[in-house]
C-alpha cells in the first residue's frame, strides 16, 4: 500500500494513564506504524463521530463500547433497560471517561484493542 493510502492512517482513542492504551502504542511503535493519538478525555469526539465508530466496530449497542465499570455509569443508572441508545451516546459525549479504550481505527474498520494485540487484526490485512 502507498504511504498516503487512507487505509494506512491509524487513529487511536488514547488515554496516557491507561496501561492498555500504552500497550497499544508500544505495539504500534514496535511495528513501525504511525498513528494519530486522540486524547478523547481532553477533546471529546462529537456524537456523530461516536456513531461512526460504533458502525466501524460493527456494534449496535453503545454499551459495548462503554466502560460499564465506571462510577458515573452506575450513578447515571445507564445499565437500566429504560435507557435509550440516544441517552447512552449523550452520556459518552458528556462523560468521555465512559468511552472504552483503546479504540484503534484504520480506514473503514475499528477494534477495541483489549488486549492490545487485537489491533493486529487491522494491521495484518
Amino acid at each position: 500500500m502507498a504511504a498516503d493510502d487512507a487505509d494506512d492512517v491509524l487513529t487511536v482513542y488514547f488515554n496516557p494513564n491507561c496501561s492498555k492504551c500504552r500497550g497499544a502504542r508500544d505495539l504500534l511503535d514496535e511495528r513501525g506504524s504511525k498513528a494519530d493519538y486522540l486524547r478523547y478525555l481532553d477533546a471529546t469526539p462529537p456524537r456523530a463521530e461516536l456513531e461512526r465508530v460504533l458502525g466501524l466496530l460493527g456494534l449496535g449497542d453503545p454499551r459495548r463500547m462503554m466502560r460499564t465499570g465506571e462510577a458515573i455509569y452506575k450513578e447515571l443508572d445507564l445499565g437500566a433497560a429504560k435507557v435509550t441508545r440516544d441517552q447512552l451516546l449523550d452520556a459518552m459525549v458528556e462523560h468521555p471517561i465512559l468511552i472504552e479504550r483503546p479504540i484503534v481505527i484504520r480506514g473503514e474498520r475499528a477494534v477495541i484493542a483489549r488486549p492490545p494485540e487485537k489491533l493486529l487484526d487491522l494491521l495484518d490485512d
